[in-house]
């Protein structure tokens, strides 16, 4: 190639102008909306038997009621035909006509963008064939299913293709009355625009509503499913806070005991005080993990309680607590009492504490009842409260969701059961079982 001649490879890699791309983008999008299998398969989808009138219907008619669309287009497609044979004022042409103004309407129930090429084909053939000379180029059939034809279909389809048809129907009727438009003496291209203008809108305006409830739907989906999952993990987190005290007790114990074990034998051989030296030196790696992980869990504003982790032997006192506040509360108490491990005192306190705060917030005025059952293979509580006096003056308390949540993380920890659920009188009823197994009974 000599120098002073142009460099082609450069013009196939020159970019394109904005206006370009928009061109072909456009093009693109009336090729993939209205060419591109054009006459596909897509029937109607029937409607859901949900809402307010379709959810009370039972048997048949609850089944008919699902095809409320397709009837509701065969409908339409009705009227068309109607209008388009009393158009013919009783001629051999009226069922003809009638047919082709009935058949896009039909159409549209399983293929919805063909349906919109037989409307056009449809109005041309009935133009040709029709008696009339005032409404060109639609005869008052044609123009009444072209305008349900394009409904149904922008409603089947999307904004775009709505807007795609549009343009083609203007683009048909200007061709219609500047070619062939000769010798009728009213063309009603200009209030067919109008018209299916304002349906078009309407529709948009149907599509970018329900497409905006879906996305809100979705993120409220999406929000509760956070809010559930970060309040779980706030309690669980608030949970290992808590048994970080009875672990750590447990564990300073062993370091202690297993210090302490080799003096408490005279001349102890080698081996067993190496052993000990190995559990101390184990004991006191776990405690030194277990404030690391601690560490990790604790929230910014966490204050390390001074009191120890309550247990049932603190629950007189919660319950004063809570008469105090208004609650009229009893306590009952079976089986032999007895002291069992911290981390079932704790959990059984917790649970009874958060019972009765949901008493409170949710049933003011109500009594409650608290029954204490310790069986022989573990613990048994019963948290129930009536219905309150006068349940207008409750207020809406969603809370921060921690109260049935957390029971239910304390009592799945301990491998133990539990039921939540409102009672017939109107108050709610908590069951728990916390198993104990038999040596952590017996205390060895």
């Amino acid at each position: 190639m000599r120098p002073d001649e142009p460099d082609d490879s450069y013009e196939a890699y020159r970019p394109r102008s904005p206006e370009f791309r928009a061109a072909v983008g456009a093009l693109r999008g009336l090729r993939e909306d209205l060419f591109l299998d054009a006459f596909a398969y897509r029937p109607l989808a029937r409607k859901e038997p949900a809402g307010r009138v379709l959810g009370r219907l039972r048997g048949r008619r609850r089944e008919y009621a699902t095809w409320s669309r397709q009837a509701l287009v065969g409908a339409a497609g009705a009227l068309a035909m109607l209008i388009a044979w009393v158009d013919a004022q009783g001629s051999s042409l009226g069922l003809p006509i009638g047919l082709l103004a009935l058949a896009p309407v039909l159409l549209t129930l399983v293929r919805p963008v063909g349906a919109f090429w037989l409307s056009l084909a449809g109005a041309t053939v009935v133009a040709i064939i029709g008696t009339t000379y005032n409404d060109w180029p639609w005869l008052p059939g044609s123009f009444t299913a072209h305008l349900i034809v394009l409904t149904v279909v922008a409603i089947r389809t999307r904004p775009r293709t709505a807007a795609w048809m549009w343009l083609l129907t203007a683009a048909y009727g200007f061709v219609a009355e500047s070619i062939f438009g000769g010798g009728h003496y009213y063309t009603n291209t200009a209030p067919m625009l109008v018209f299916s203008a304002i349906l078009l809108l309407a529709v948009t305006v149907w599509h970018i509503r329900r497409q905006a409830e879906e996305k809100v739907t979705a993120q409220q989906t999406v929000t509760a499913h956070e809010r559930s999952r970060r309040t779980l993990l706030e309690e669980r987190t608030t949970i290992a806070r808590e048994l970080h005290d009875v672990v750590a007790h447990h564990m300073s114990v062993v370091a202690i005991q297993a210090e302490a074990a080799p003096y408490r034998v005279e001349n102890p051989p080698e081996e067993l005080e190496k052993a000990f030296a190995t559990i101390r030196e184990n004991a006191v790696a776990a405690l030194t993990e277990l404030r690391r992980v601690l560490g990790v869990v604790r929230a910014e504003d966490y204050e390390v309680p001074d009191a120890p982790q309550p247990t049932l032997a603190e629950l007189d006192g919660l319950l004063a607590n809570v008469r105090e506040t208004g609650l009229d509360v009893e306590k009952t108490v079976t089986g032999a009492v007895r002291e069992l491990p911290q981390g079932v005192e704790l959990s059984a306190y917790r649970i009874v504490q958060e019972a009765l705060s949901n008493t409170l917030r949710h049933a003011p005025g109500a009594g409650a009842r608290v029954e204490i059952g310790y069986v022989l293979g573990g613990l048994g509580l019963r948290i129930v409260n009536g219905a309150p006096p006068n349940p207008l003056l409750v207020k809406p308390s969603p809370g921060a969701g921690h109260g049935i949540t957390g029971m239910r993380e304390r009592v799945g920890m301990l491998n133990g059961e539990m039921t939540a659920e409102p009672t017939p009188t109107g108050g709610y009823e908590v069951t728990v079982f916390l198993p104990v197994p038999a040596a952590s009974e017996s205390g060895t």
